[in-house]
């Protein structure tokens, strides 16, 4: 579909009633998803749904390991509110800083052990979680609909986000994670 110019105060494009519905719809799915997996992490593995996944997003990666700048990416976090929450993690044995080996101005977070081990017993619940509120009710043609239309909308949000700060590079492609993530 091609894209549509930018239309003046006097073309407004207001919803229409379907439409409407469709943007409260997934805005009240976007509330409700994160905090239902954050209630079944934090009583099941007393975790913060974002901690989960940078734990999977470190476990996938090779070493257990990712600059804190690229991990604040995946995060969808700024680096301060993500040095916050690795020093949590930190202090819980879950994971471990140490400087970049090929560049001392980057700063690396290394999953350890006791981190894994906690990852890997938590993620059967949130799999199962996941699929309860998601992949069991939806059919396979609506889930891929769901994942074409993720797809586009993050394509178009990454061409503004360019557009807007052309030296910014936001459509870098996101970390591999495991099947734990």
């Amino acid at each position: 579909m091609p894209e549509q110019p930018p239309h003046t105060d006097d073309e407004r494009r207001w919803l229409t009633p379907a439409e409407l519905e469709t943007w409260q719809q997934f805005g009240l799915m976007l509330h409700k998803l994160p905090a239902a997996l954050e209630a079944q992490l934090q009583q099941d593995a007393g975790l913060r749904y974002v901690e989960y996944y940078v734990l999977a997003g470190l476990s996938g990666q090779p070493g257990h390991r990712m600059r804190m700048s690229d991990l604040a990416v995946l995060a969808n976090s700024e680096l301060s509110r993500l040095s916050h929450m690795v020093s949590r993690l930190e202090r819980r044995g879950f994971v471990r800083r140490e400087p970049d080996p090929t560049n001392g101005r980057y700063t690396h977070v290394i999953l350890t052990d006791a981190g894994h081990a906690h990852l890997v017993e938590a993620a059967p619940g949130h799999v199962a979680r996941v699929r309860d509120l998601v992949y069991d009710v939806l059919d396979p043609a609506e889930l891929n609909s769901l994942r074409t239309a993720a797809e586009k909308i993050s394509k178009r949000i990454d061409r503004r986000e360019q557009q807007a700060c052309p030296s910014k590079d936001t459509a870098q492609q996101l970390p591999h994670q495991d099947a734990t993530g």
